[in-house]
């Protein structure tokens, strides 16, 4: 059965680390990244290949389309929704201050159909998706125009997610509870 997890959570809570562990003896990984990976979870990455003696195929700056790059690998790791919405906001509305609200709903939308994509070729082959996001209902609400935004329109596509996902877990100080 092809699952899509989500896993959320604050910042630096193990979100990732939780996700790199699900496929860390499985070849035919690919780990999806909207920017540059960071070199903790690119060493993690490495050092877990070799341990396992499996090879991950993993694409960083992704910033379109990352269903794309499935090619049939039977897991994908997309790491990090919220570094997505950061390029795609980028890209679609370069300066924030055009930003309105049927813009914010352009946005949303090319994300969540491009998340859903990645779902719909992982169950043509029953392959699994973990996708990683940051809570946003933790935070205080910003005044920063950009980040008030990506906090709004990050919320609504994690709802979304969650709502279309398997499997949703809660990750805080390294310990991941599911929640769905």
């Amino acid at each position: 059965m092809a699952r899509t997890i989500l896993v959320t959570g604050g910042g630096a809570s193990g979100k990732s680390r939780w996700a790199v562990s699900q496929f860390a003896a499985c070849d035919n990984v690919l780990y999806i990244c909207p920017k540059e990976l960071d070199s903790d979870t690119k060493n993690r990455i490495e050092y877990s290949n070799k341990k396992n003696l499996v090879e991950w195929e993993i694409h960083e700056n992704v910033t379109s389309e990352p269903s794309s790059l499935c090619d049939k690998h039977k897991f994908t790791v997309f790491d990090s929704l919220d570094l997505y919405v950061d390029v795609v906001i980028e890209e679609m509305c370069p300066n924030i201050e055009d930003l309105d609200w049927e813009m914010e709903k352009a946005i949303e939308k090319r994300i969540i159909e491009d998340i859903m994509n990645l779902h719909t070729e992982a169950r043509l082959i029953e392959g699994d998706v973990v996708v990683i996001t940051l809570e946003t209902g933790f935070s205080n609400i910003p005044e920063d125009p950009f980040l008030l935004a990506k906090r709004n329109i990050l919320g609504m596509i994690n709802q979304r997610i969650a709502n279309e996902s398997t499997d949703v877990y809660l990750s805080a100080s390294g310990i991941q509870f599911r929640i769905k």
